[in-house]
């Protein structure tokens, strides 16, 4: 019997990001390009005798209810099999919150591998992400990991081969958006065609481990809402830039962008310019590198 476990929740970036249509029934459908990046949350599973689900994390302004991603993902299974123990999970948060990094469902996908494995219910990859994509578009590609092309409004997931390995420099800017907001204020059919990102000519680079390619093709049409709202995103991207990045971008829906270097040695100086330096530019700053195993 499995009484605890030690999880890693990954926070991923959007290295192509377009927004094809606004369907009937609310939701966007998008192409994009999901990679994993070794930025994670820490969680513990404690089986427990008394029934029901208690949650905590370090960070007192969320929610430890069924507001929370990683609650609904246990209740979920631990309804459906009908698990009458109970279950502690402990969240320590380090990806950025409300960032578009997908931490609160990276956290969901997680606790769904978790009780699936603490409580040998049997279901597969394939199976947790069925049930993951009831709790948001983005867990079923939280369960799967990598790089993975992203269709429908995100659960169609196609994978791809792993993006060559670079230094991955990511920084949240001391800002919030709001992912609602941005989606309601994306006018999709008004968008030039030059604000749509190339997601086809990203995947070919990927496919050809051409990183060079990849990095001067990546783009994200939610940069069109976010960054006239707030600029601080576009001169984040430019120090980066200025500081040796071969590309910048701006993860999902914001305010978190990214980097990537292929010199080691300019990707720590700009980690310790953006983290040390007194522009304010950013809050959180990281200099991690791509997660390419799948479990």
């Amino acid at each position: 019997m499995i009484k605890h476990l030690g999880l890693k929740a990954y926070g991923k970036i959007n290295l192509a990001l377009d927004v094809l249509r606004k369907k009937e029934d609310g939701y966007h459908e998008v192409r994009m390009i999901m990679q994993t990046v070794q930025v994670y949350d820490k969680i513990d599973l404690i089986r427990s005798e008394r029934p029901g689900i208690r949650l905590s994390t370090n960070l007192y302004y969320l929610p430890d209810n069924e507001n929370n991603l990683g609650y609904r993902a246990a209740r979920l299974l631990m309804d459906e099999f009908g698990i009458g123990e109970g279950l502690e999970i402990r969240i320590r948060k380090f990806i950025p919150v409300a960032a578009g990094m997908a931490g609160g469902s990276s956290d969901a996908a997680a606790v769904l591998f978790g009780v699936n494995k603490m409580f040998s219910l049997g279901l597969s990859m394939e199976q947790l992400m069925e049930r993951g994509v009831k709790l948001g578009a983005d867990v079923p590609y939280c369960v799967m990991r990598g790089t993975a092309l992203s269709e429908g409004i995100g659960e169609i997931l196609t994978p791809l081969p792993p993006v060559p390995q670079c230094q991955v420099l990511i920084a949240r800017p001391p800002i919030s958006v709001s992912t609602k907001w941005v989606y309601e204020n994306l006018n999709v059919a008004a968008r030039r065609q030059d604000e749509h990102p190339d997601v086809e000519r990203v995947r070919r680079a990927i496919q050809e481990a051409d990183l060079y390619g990849i990095a001067g093709n990546m783009g994200n049409i939610l940069e069109t809402v976010t960054i006239p709202a707030h600029p601080v995103i576009q001169e984040l991207k430019e120090e980066m830039k200025r500081l040796g990045a071969i590309n910048a971008l701006m993860s999902g829906s914001g305010p978190t962008v990214f980097g990537l270097f292929v010199n080691p040695a300019a990707a720590e100086t700009a980690y310790e310019e953006l983290r040390f330096g007194n522009k304010g530019l950013a809050r959180q700053v990281y200099l991690t590198s791509f997660y390419n195993r799948r479990e």
